[in-house]
């Protein structure tokens, strides 16, 4: 693991890595590959952005254009490409894929890098079942390129070619938290936290007494789900509350629930899939819902894009999308437990952080 105190270039250090660098040229080609062979196009999408994407807890780094004239627009780096995609969709695209670097400001763990890269594809006129397919070929196509059938992560083995497993999320909560999550959601977009703290009280699950439903959601899913994930065979975590859905559409068949997986490898959140929502509408009423909720927490909110509900006005076809974390992948192919591990050039705040916090 490269310490805060290691130049990653220093000669020694970078000796280390490179095996794990090589191997992450392998994952990067190989997934290219894989789309292409799909008759998938690669988009180039820009990382500058009115709008960053607006869930609550994500922060983002904020810049100045300048125009020749003198203007200056407040802009910001993408947290996701997602805004970007979907206007391709709206413009005709069918398939459709792209590797960005987006960024992520008040994030660095073992897990977490404010740079990182991130996978994005669409799918025009599928539902978000392909994208689970698409996540099994993908990987196992990966895998055989690098000539592995399985994952060692953390000592634990996982079989990519093993039947993959896929787990509801109101049976991921009544398996391991012994928790009906559905019975606290009678109201589906205003769920009962006091419902749900105190079931999560009962399993030894510690709550506050200004936690919302999500925040309760949240640490049972943590503490008492994750864990349990992706271990053995890859899971695909399926079919969220419709509290959660992020900018996926409820499910036709059951609107307490959303259209949303996520693919768990070894404990890790791989990625967030979506049968996307095409309603600018309800598009509407959740990011300004998530605007107030960022302004509650933190004291800010982002702008929305209205460029992008114009183009899902316009008419967004049917789709689904899903955002895969590249530097996470490469770590589970390698066995790096850092992900500075499987950077070729790690982001440091450097002396500069310390010379703002002694102001």
């Amino acid at each position: 693991m490269t310490t805060a105190s290691e130049n990653w270039w220093n000669p020694e250090t970078y000796a280390r890595r490179r095996p794990n660098l090589v191997k992450r040229t392998h994952v990067l080609n190989g997934i290219r590959q894989h789309f292409l062979d799909q008759d998938f196009v690669e988009a180039e999408t820009p990382a500058l952005q009115i709008s960053p994407g607006l869930e609550p807890h994500l922060q983002a780094f904020e810049t100045r254009l300048t125009t020749p004239d003198g203007r200056q627009a407040q802009l910001y780096l993408h947290t996701s490409p997602e805004f970007a995609c979907k206007k391709l969709l709206v413009a005709g695209e069918k398939r459709l894929f792209t590797l960005a670097r987006v960024f992520r400001n008040a994030e660095a763990s073992s897990l977490h890098h404010p740079e990182f890269t991130l996978l994005e594809w669409y799918r025009a006129q599928e539902g978000y079942e392909v994208l689970m397919q698409d996540c099994q070929d993908m990987l196992r196509a990966i895998a055989r390129r690098l000539q592995q059938t399985s994952i060692i992560w953390k000592g634990q083995q996982v079989d990519l070619f093993q039947p993959w497993e896929h787990l509801s999320v109101t049976e991921a909560f009544q398996h391991y938290a012994n928790i009906d999550l559905l019975a606290t959601t009678e109201d589906p977009w205003k769920p009962d936290a006091g419902l749900l703290a105190e079931a999560a009280r009962q399993q030894g699950i510690r709550t506050a007494e200004d936690d919302d439903w999500q925040a309760v959601f949240t640490r049972i899913l943590l503490e008492k789900i994750e864990p349990h994930l992706g271990y053995s065979t890859p899971t695909i975590l399926y079919d969220y509350p419709v509290s959660q859905a992020a900018l996926s559409r409820p499910k036709p068949s059951d609107p307490r629930l959303a259209e949303r997986f996520e693919l768990y490898i070894a404990g890790v959140e791989l990625a967030n899939a979506f049968g996307e929502l095409t309603d600018a509408s309800e598009q509407r009423r959740r990011f300004e819902a998530d605007c107030r909720e960022k302004q509650r927490i933190y004291g800010q909110r982002y702008p929305i894009d209205e460029d992008f509900l114009a183009a899902l006005d316009q008419g967004m076809p049917e789709a689904a999308g899903i955002a895969l974390g590249v530097d996470r992948l490469v770590m589970l192919f390698t066995g790096a437990e850092d992900i500075e591990e499987v950077l070729w050039a790690p982001v440091r705040p450097g002396q500069s952080l310390n010379d703002a916090d002694s102001r």
